[in-house]
């Protein structure tokens, strides 16, 4: 019992405790941010300008295809016209932040995982120390800064798209008049439970980024084993964000609508 107890909680409670305090030391380091501000938005135009093809695909047809099943659902009820209602809601509230968090953990933390593990295994961070340059401000801290803060951006910009091909599919298969679409869009983001959706929604993209880039950044900086370990690092990155995501997705829905 005690070394099955040894073979599967210590390594585990050793990743969670290395994730938490390398997160806590990059908030130490906020002091430097002014300083490192072109990794800073490098790192930025990477999360947000590298991902926006694959984000503006997968938010277009998400939207088109909700809009499409909720409207077909409706139809048998005669209302139809609801789904620019329910789709606001369902896309700034979870679909957006959840959807564009998992696209950016598969692209953009994986790679940052890759990148922070081949420079582990080739002792490039061993030798960042050794020139006495801090490896958590060095790499970590911009990674984290730049990656949550275009997280919700995109969230905004995924949720629109949504809506908008939630329209289209409205408008030509359901035969829903367009203006009376936008109108029940704009009349749910303008009331106070809309701009409550869009609140939550950002909070959830904001915590949603801290943790992908935290969690991609951790596996990395604790590769070993040379190019088979960065493929390990690269494929446990984005497993535990997958996770990761799902989790603090349901407990910030739970903690702001009991």
């Amino acid at each position: 019992m005690k070394l099955i107890y040894s073979k599967t909680l210590e390594p585990l409670l050793y990743a969670i405790g290395f994730t938490v305090l390398l997160l806590f030391r990059s908030i130490g380091q906020s002091h430097h941010l002014f300083f490192k501000r072109k990794e800073i938005l490098e790192q930025m135009f990477i999360a947000g300008v590298g991902s926006l093809f694959v984000v503006s695909i997968v938010s277009i047809f998400t939207g088109m295809i909700l809009g499409l099943n909720t409207g077909l659902g409706l139809r048998d009820f005669g209302a139809e016209g609801q789904i620019g209602l329910l789709l606001t809601i369902t896309l700034t509230r979870e679909m957006s932040p959840f959807m564009t968090s998992l696209i950016l953990a598969a692209s953009v933390g994986s790679a940052m995982a890759a990148e922070i593990g081949t420079m582990k295994v080739s002792e490039e961070i061993d030798a960042l120390e050794v020139m006495s340059i801090n490896p958590i401000r060095y790499l970590v801290m911009p990674r984290i800064v730049g990656f949550s803060l275009m997280v919700p951006v995109l969230c905004v910009y995924s949720a629109a798209l949504g809506i908008l091909g939630g329209g289209i599919v409205g408008h030509f298969q359901l035969g829903i008049d367009m203006i009376s679409y936008f109108q029940d869009v704009y009349y749910r983001i303008s009331s106070v439970p809309g701009l409550k959706d869009l609140y939550v929604g950002l909070l959830k993209g904001y915590v949603f980024g801290i943790a992908i880039s935290t969690i991609s950044c951790s596996q990395g900086l604790r590769t070993e084993g040379g190019a088979i370990g960065v493929g390990q690092t690269t494929r446990q990155a984005v497993v535990t964000s997958f996770l990761m995501v799902i989790f603090s997705g349901y407990v910030l829905t739970a903690l702001f609508y009991k």
